[in-house]
Order: structure tokens, then C-alpha cells, then sequence
């Protein structure tokens, strides 16, 4: 009897209570800076240096914040269900935390990217500096999408909740979208999880959906250990 299939959607709630802050809990700023300055291309432009700086920031920031109980109720999952984890976050900690199968919508923090070809992904092990280039000789940036580019991997993150025998959305404000439309995609009539402190979304708006106002180590929590008896 093949396992059932868990489809994960988590947004910035659920690394935050590991100390990664959120840009939409301060008026748009992030860590001090206009969102659209720092996480677009229009920005990268304009200020080429500032945006490198702000993301060598981000990644050294990676080293001094662990996984905290919610990504790791989540690998627990593993051990009795097939989890799909669909992330908005940059972060590894989900990777950290013992997930083992994690789509990254926004890109990754540990992963940078020529500007001339989205293919040429490497390993962001070092600041990037202006004039740091590809083989072909394009600058490097880091591997994000920001505000305005596409979103590659979304029709892989829409197959998966298509496929979903139950379905969680944790710590994600509802308000980024493509991302948060993947919630439609899930069948009707499976179970459904929101964690959030300040749900943007009511049980009466899905089939079978149960909402936790709850910060993410407090709700997944409840959640995971529902699903874990339940088999």
C-alpha cells in the first residue's frame, strides 16, 4: 500500500522563531530597506553593490540561526508519509531541520546565479562582489527571484498539490502570489492545515480545512502529531 502524500506550503512564519525576520511585519522594510531596493531587478540595477551586500548579509546571517521545532515536527512526517515541503523561504532550515524533499520557490540563499544564463547555478559559499563573474562572463547574483521575475518552479509546486492526500500552510501571510494561489490546487475534499498566528484565511473558505492561530513550533506541532496517530 504506497504511503499518503503530505504537501507542505510554508512562508516566512515558520523561520521566524529561528530569528529570520520578515520584511511584511515592518511596513514593507526589510531588515531596513525598501523591498522593492533590495529584492528586484530594477533595484539590482540601480544599485548593484547595495543588493550584494544586502544578500551576503542574508547568507552569513544562515550560519547563526538553527532549525527550530517546527521544521523538525515536519521531518518527522517522513517516517510514515510521502512530504512534499514547497517553500517561499530562501533559507535551508527545512533541509537542516531533516526534510528531504523541498521545493524552493524563491530560490536559495546558499545557491548564486550568472545573470546571462538562470542555468549556470552555483554554490554560494562567499560574498559576491561586484565584477565576480561566470565562466562566460556575466556577473554573478544571488539565486532569488525576486519581485517581478518568474517564478520557475511553480508548475512543479502545482503537480504536487495536485497529487495531495493532505494538505498544510504554515506561517504564510496568503498575500504572494504566484504561491499563494497553490492552495486551490489541492482536492477539494482533502484535509487541510493552516498554522498562523494571524490567519489570512477562514475555515469556511476551503472544503475541510482546519485552522490553527497558533506561532509555527506551537501548531505544526499539533498538526504532526494528529497525522502521526492517524496511521
Amino acid at each position: 500500500m504506497s504511503r499518503k502524500k503530505i504537501v507542505v506550503l510554508t512562508g516566512a512564519g515558520i523561520s521566524a522563531e529561528s530569528g529570520i525576520k520578515t520584511f511584511r511585519d515592518a511596513d514593507g522594510l526589510w531588515e531596513g530597506h525598501d523591498v522593492m531596493e533590495v529584492a528586484s531587478p530594477q533595484g539590482f540595477m540601480k544599485n548593484p553593490e547595495l543588493v550584494l551586500r544586502f544578500y551576503n548579509d542574508r547568507r552569513a546571517q544562515l550560519d547563526e540561526v538553527e532549525p527550530n521545532e517546527a521544521h523538525k515536527a515536519l521531518a518527522e512526517l517522513e517516517s510514515k508519509y510521502d512530504v512534499v515541503i514547497i517553500t517561499q523561504n530562501v533559507d535551508d532550515l527545512h533541509e537542516r531541520g531533516g526534510s528531504t524533499n523541498i521545493v524552493h520557490l524563491h530560490g536559495e540563499l546558499k545557491k548564486m546565479r550568472s545573470t546571462g544564463n538562470d542555468d549556470a547555478i552555483y554554490p554560494y559559499e562567499k560574498a559576491i562582489k561586484l565584477g565576480d563573474k561566470c565562466e562566460a562572463g556575466h556577473q554573478l547574483r544571488p539565486h532569488i527571484v525576486w519581485f517581478g521575475e518568474d517564478v520557475p518552479m511553480i508548475p512543479i509546486a502545482v503537480n504536487h498539490m495536485l497529487e495531495a492526500d493532505i494538505a498544510m500552510i504554515i506561517g504564510t501571510s496568503m498575500q504572494v502570489y504566484p504561491a499563494a494561489g497553490l492552495i486551490g490546487y489541492a482536492p477539494t475534499q482533502i484535509p487541510k492545515y493552516f498554522v498562523d498566528p494571524r490567519p489570512a484565511i477562514r475555515a469556511t473558505d476551503f472544503v475541510n480545512l482546519q485552522v490553527y492561530p497558533n506561532k509555527a513550533t506551537e501548531g505544526v506541532r499539533r498538526v504532526v502529531d494528529k497525522l502521526m496517530k492517524a496511521i
